[in-house]
């Protein structure tokens, strides 16, 4: 008769098995991964490289550029502008974020901002200029040329919205994984699961849109423009989590976890937009889905759609990668056996 004490152990073998523990200090890992990226992207923000132009006369704009350009920390990018409304337009094409058009006749200049851009890179933009123009006598009030929507306080609603998406891809690909099997049985499979992840993609974008836009009053823009950008989100982050699958089976959820939820959301440029990001943050800003989504679904709302050729670029690349590395998987190794319905003359 076995003691107690060895029964417990037993037990406690056969109940935590290798790959258990594995799995547990992976969900670990991702649990303080989690915690290090939003706290070390968002808890000191402060510019850096923020674009602000200066118009100004010839001979006070470069003793203004040189001001800017001495804020410490590479806290500015100066440069300057011909007028105040090539400065507006510049910064409707989201090339610059700020201006600070000088007054030639008196004691008061004008900022121009895009708050729609992101609300504390404005309001950093407006403290050093105020600082500057202070240390010469001067003043400074804030026009905000591309303001924020009423329904739209802090400048959130694009980020949330595009969160939404990507949870939602990760989501509905993690779930068609567990239920039918990490990997396809064969292409046939995969491309019905690929389907289900498109219509399911546009389902969920339009109804995103709609809810953001004309239930909540949250988000301006055309609908149309902000469906196709949320469609591709969630089909960028729901094939990617469909290739991670393929090739590692249920690690690959948590892989995805950590490329969209702990890497994506802290710096998508939701909370703050990239130049006031740590530099990790804002190298990778562009270049995840989640950024890439938010700077989509904001120059629909806000610009015009200017400058939508990177993020949608980025998304389609995304989407492309997580088609091609399933269906290599898919090929070089098919499912001998599997858990979905497959007809005996397809087996």
């Amino acid at each position: 008769m076995a003691a107690p004490g060895q029964g417990f152990v037993a037990e406690l073998k056969s109940a935590v098995t290798p790959r258990a523990a594995l799995l547990v200090l992976g969900v670990l890992l991702l649990q303080l991964g989690f915690i290090t990226s939003y706290i070390g992207a968002l808890h000191k923000p402060a510019p850096q490289n923020l674009s602000i132009a200066v118009v100004a006369p010839p001979q006070v704009a470069p003793k203004l550029v040189g001001a800017l350009e001495a804020v410490p920390n590479d806290a500015v990018k100066a440069l300057t502008a011909p007028d105040a409304e090539t400065a507006t337009q510049q910064i409707k094409d989201q090339k610059i974020y700020a201006a600070l058009v000088v007054d030639p006749t008196g004691t008061q200049d004008t900022l121009l901002v895009g708050g729609a851009r992101g609300p504390s890179a404005a309001k950093a933009a407006e403290t050093v200029t105020t600082a500057i123009d202070q240390s010469q006598g001067r003043t400074v009030k804030v026009h905000d040329v591309v303001p924020l929507a009423a329904g739209d306080t802090n400048g959130l609603s694009a980020f949330y919205l595009v969160i939404g998406w990507c949870v939602g891809g990760y989501l509905v690909a993690s779930i068609l994984g567990i239920s039918a099997g990490s990997k396809p049985a064969n292409v046939h499979r995969l491309l019905i699961r690929l389907g289900v992840l498109a219509l399911y993609s546009i389902g969920a974008a339009v109804l995103g849109t709609l809810i953001a836009g004309p239930v909540l009053d949250a988000l301006p823009g055309s609908i149309l423009g902000l469906s196709a950008v949320g469609a591709l989100v969630v089909f960028s982050v729901g094939a990617f989590t469909m290739a991670l699958q393929c090739l590692f089976d249920i690690i690959g959820i948590g892989i995805a976890v950590l490329v969209f939820v702990v890497l994506g959301n802290p710096s998508a440029g939701g909370v703050y937009p990239a130049p006031m990001m740590p530099p990790f943050w804002r190298a990778i800003s562009s270049w995840i889905p989640n950024g890439a989504g938010t700077s989509a679904a904001k120059s629909v709302a806000y610009f015009g759609s200017t400058n939508l050729g990177l993020p949608i670029l980025v998304l389609v690349v995304w989407a492309l990668i997580g088609i091609g590395v399933a269906l290599l998987a898919v090929l070089r190794h098919p499912r001998a056996r599997s858990r979905e319905l497959v007809s005996a003359d397809e087996a």
